[in-house]
């Protein structure tokens, strides 16, 4: 396996000053505002609100391999064992503090939902807005069955405004459309780096992962509009275009690539990584960090906020299957993989339910499909035996594929 990305310890070192930042946020004057991994995070950025992401908590939770305790501690409280086991996580830790990060996530001002990923958020936020006592906002988006329509456009944009109104009713301060702008163009100049970087593993051999980019994925996440994130991936982008110079693999001496469906199991990424690597195999593409540059035509960068809905609207997990299969479709060509590795996610139904709907959609691209069944977080869900196994005959077939 090559060295790890020298990028990695700075990026460790922003998400560290961010949260110890949002710790803070009362001694230096801010408020702190819950928000989903799919919502609008803009117009915080612009009205200097700090966003937290519940989910990209949960995911520490996960890659910590506390996700099983603290979704049997919410089960005991009475939620179901098939609630998502981020919401399970995030309730767990609030009620017991018990988190990666000590004393757990920064108490919220506000909660921003949008339900532009799952249906689930929109409980889960209300019962922690509930537990808090703070204003809650739902950024509703319709589901894109096929088309984005002209009453799907004018329905989301009067939600935008809705939304500034609710930032400038619970600040008490007038949203700042200047800023806004400035704030527009830096958040897409950010998902254009970030696309520049998931790009750089169509190079043979890929300077990177799947498992890379699920950790670099964090700030384009949760600071798009910073400053800091396009200077972050300027520098990662620099770094991976000087391995392909230099023709340095993620995998040694790279075979077969593959592609990844779903949310990673945070709980089992070094396995994952070094198994797949044992077959000389490299997950270089995956369609869930993909989500956060996939909506860059839909955006006009003189008009942000009027474009901000639609783009917010069309994401992966909110559009129809035969979109989702189509989506795929490019990443395999374009990333020229041998394979498709899909989760099925105990945790993310969304995400989950239409997998055998796309591969029987796949079925003209000739390409095996590997379905693995786990949780994001819940190492409970997961049998290390049973995914060994099944990972070793997927890979047996695309070798007998290649003779």
């Amino acid at each position: 396996m090559a060295e790890r990305l020298k990028a990695t310890r700075k990026m460790k070192s922003i998400m560290k000053w961010y949260y110890i930042e949002a710790k803070y946020a009362r001694y230096i004057g801010k408020k702190v505002a819950w928000i989903t991994s799919g919502g609008p995070v803009e117009p915080l950025i612009a009205m200097n609100i700090i966003p937290v992401y519940p989910e990209n908590h949960g995911a520490m939770i996960g890659a910590s391999k506390m996700g099983g305790r603290m979704s049997e501690f919410a089960e005991g409280l009475g939620y179901s064992s098939d609630v998502c086991s981020y919401t399970k996580n995030d309730i767990t830790s609030s009620i017991t503090k018990e988190s990666p990060i000590k004393g757990g996530l920064p108490e919220p001002d506000m909660l921003i939902c949008s339900n532009n990923i799952c249906g689930t958020v929109l409980k889960w936020y209300e019962i922690q807005a509930r537990r808090f006592n703070v204003p809650l906002f739902i950024y509703d988006t319709p589901f894109v069955h096929t088309e984005f329509t002209d009453e799907a456009r004018g329905y989301v944009n009067e939600q935008t405004k809705e939304y500034i109104k609710f930032l400038e009713k619970h600040t008490g301060k007038k949203f700042n459309y200047k800023k806004m702008q400035k704030v527009g163009k830096l958040s897409l100049e950010a998902m254009r780096l970030w696309k520049n970087v998931l790009e750089t593993a169509e190079h043979k051999p890929s300077p990177m992962t799947a498992f890379d980019a699920f950790f670099h994925l964090a700030l384009i996440v949760t600071l798009r509009g910073k400053k800091v994130v396009v200077k972050y991936y300027r520098e990662l982008l620099k770094e991976l275009e000087e391995r392909n110079r230099n023709n340095i693999g993620a995998v040694d001496n790279e075979k077969y690539r593959l592609l990844w469906d779903n949310l990673p199991i945070w709980f089992r990424m070094r396995w994952l990584s070094e198994k797949f690597a044992s077959h000389q195999a490299a997950l270089v593409a995956d369609t869930y960090t993909q989500a956060w540059c996939g909506v860059i035509d839909y955006i006009d960068e003189n008009d942000f906020l009027g474009s901000m809905g639609e783009a917010y609207t069309r994401i992966h997990l909110n559009v129809g299957v035969d979109q989702m299969a189509d989506a795929i479709k490019r990443f395999i060509k374009q990333y020229d993989v041998d394979g498709l590795v899909m989760h099925s996610n105990r945790s993310c139904k969304p995400y989950s339910f239409g997998q055998y709907d796309i591969q029987n959609l796949l079925q003209d691209e000739d390409i095996p499909v590997l379905m693995i069944e786990a949780d994001m977080t819940d190492e409970r869900k997961f049998s290390e035996s049973q995914a060994e196994a099944r990972i070793d005959a997927f890979m047996e077939v695309i070798k007998q594929r290649r003779k």
